[in-house]
């Protein structure tokens, strides 16, 4: 889950190849007029040292959470960027400070543990929305508070995890895939038995997703079963066949995997179609695929925590992400598909035609969204992920 072109840039680390380039710079004339220098940063980037992270964590006081010219943002990496917030700042006059989480879970634990009061703003996905929305942690939104609604596609007007977005709104979707080195592997793995099939020349090569439900979800695809598999025998039998690939792991890995794929240290890494497609831009000597099989299909919101100090200035930030022009640029440059349908209309063709960010319907058919399980399904799961990641 920091650019510096348009409104948002390429990681400032990642050099992006020609045609990618041209194609920032054109999105930059278009969005010239809210463009931004020159306003105060107040990002809080994972790439900073501890220190300067410390200083700017909400709970550890780096700026007061309850002050209404502030918006603590909790989200996943490369959602936001400098200019991004700088943006936003310019609009309302509201600083924005950023902290990122690896996973939903993690989220969730400091969300329960009292961690995250100062946050306004976070990024859930589809089945924590639900989970948290049964946890009483969300607030039901105020709908006449919010613009651009009318614009999100159908089929995420009323869906599953949200019945009518009552709690939360769509921000991004994707896939989960495999993301590999064409140089190292010349023929496209298809599916995920293919990690299985050539473990011995992937041996210390290949990472999997460092999260429960994609990965123990992906090994319960690659024998037929569902991802939301509720069967215990079933999720037994996924643990034994993760155990049986383990010792040709390098580890299992969120991100921080593209300078071994790009080194070659690396071959084939599982990865989410947001951080795939970034890497695939800064080299295309890397492809994603998502298997032929299935696989799952996720989605990020917006949401607003019961505790959230600041409501005004999430409503802001909401109906600024609302934004078609916003919503646009995110997908132009984050890499994650839009469910803004006036976004997605004014998308180049070529980004439109792009199978890896807009899969088939044919093939979404086959992939599933990850659902919210019951507490006992969900200890059998961590109780056998437990053992795999730590044995």
């Amino acid at each position: 889950m920091p650019r510096q072109r348009s409104l948002y840039l390429p990681r400032s680390s990642r050099r992006l190849g020609a045609t990618r380039r041209r194609f920032l710079q054109g999105s930059a004339a278009a969005i010239a007029g809210i463009t931004l220098s020159n306003c105060r940063q107040n990002i809080a980037d994972p790439a900073a040292t501890e220190e300067d992270s410390a200083a700017a964590t909400p709970e550890d006081g780096g700026t007061n959470g309850s002050d209404s010219g502030v918006l603590h943002v909790y989200t996943w990496a490369d959602y936001t960027n400098d200019e991004m917030v700088n943006a936003f700042t310019e609009k309302t006059g509201i600083e924005v400070i950023v902290d990122i989480y690896d996973s939903n879970e993690t989220m969730l634990a400091k969300m329960q543990a009292g961690g995250g009061d100062a946050y306004s703003i976070i990024y859930p996905s589809d089945y924590m929305v639900q989970e948290m929305i049964g946890l009483n942690m969300l607030t039901k939104l105020d709908k006449d508070r919010i613009t651009g609604l009318e614009n999100i596609f159908e089929k995420w007007q009323d869906p599953v995890y949200d019945t009518g977005n009552s709690f939360s709104v769509p921000f991004a979707w994707g896939t989960t895939g495999l993301l590999y080195n064409t140089g190292i592997l010349t023929e496209p793995p298809r599916d995920w038995d293919y990690l299985w099939e050539n473990s011995s020349t992937l041996s210390k090569r290949m990472t999997l997703l460092d999260d429960v439900r994609e990965t123990m979800g992906m090994v319960l695809k690659s024998l037929g079963y569902s991802y939301n598999s509720t069967d215990p025998a079933e999720i037994e039998e996924a643990y034994e066949k993760l155990i049986e690939l383990k010792p040709d792991l390098a580890s299992f890995m969120s991100f921080g995997f593209e300078d071994g794929l790009l080194s070659g240290d690396l071959a084939v890494v599982m990865a989410y179609s947001v951080d795939a497609l970034s890497s695939i831009a800064e080299d295309d000597s890397l492809n994603y695929v998502i298997p032929e099989s299935g696989s799952s299909v996720w989605t990020d919101t917006l949401v607003i925590p019961t505790t959230a100090p600041n409501v005004d200035a999430a409503y802001e930030w909401i109906n600024f992400n609302l934004d078609p022009e916003i919503a646009q640029l995110n997908t132009e440059t984050l890499f994650n598909a839009t469910p803004n349908s006036v976004a997605y209309d004014n998308l180049p063709d070529e980004l439109k035609s792009d199978e890896k960010l807009f899969p088939s319907e044919e093939l979404l058919a086959k992939c599933e969204g990850i659902a919210p399980l019951d507490e006992e399904v969900s200890a059998t799961f961590d109780e056998f992920w437990t053992r795999a990641t730590s044995a």
